[in-house]
């Protein structure tokens, strides 16, 4: 895994990434990892999800 982030916030988000890659976390295992809602974090849950389900199908509130 790698993890690549361009945003006025990505240092925001970029902990759990590289979190993920030091430690051998999968991508399903970030994917069901707590996000808060309405934080930039979130972003990582639905990049994570988007591997394995449709994007289509994803919100904000994908489960």
């Amino acid at each position: 895994m790698g993890a690549h982030m361009l945003a006025t916030e990505a240092g925001e988000m970029i902990q759990a990434p590289t979190l993920a890659i030091k430690h051998g976390i999968t991508i399903d295992e970030l994917a069901a990892a707590f996000h808060p809602y309405l934080t930039l974090a979130e972003a990582v849950k639905l990049a994570a999800q988007s591997f394995t389900k449709d994007v289509k199908k994803l919100s904000c509130c994908a489960a």
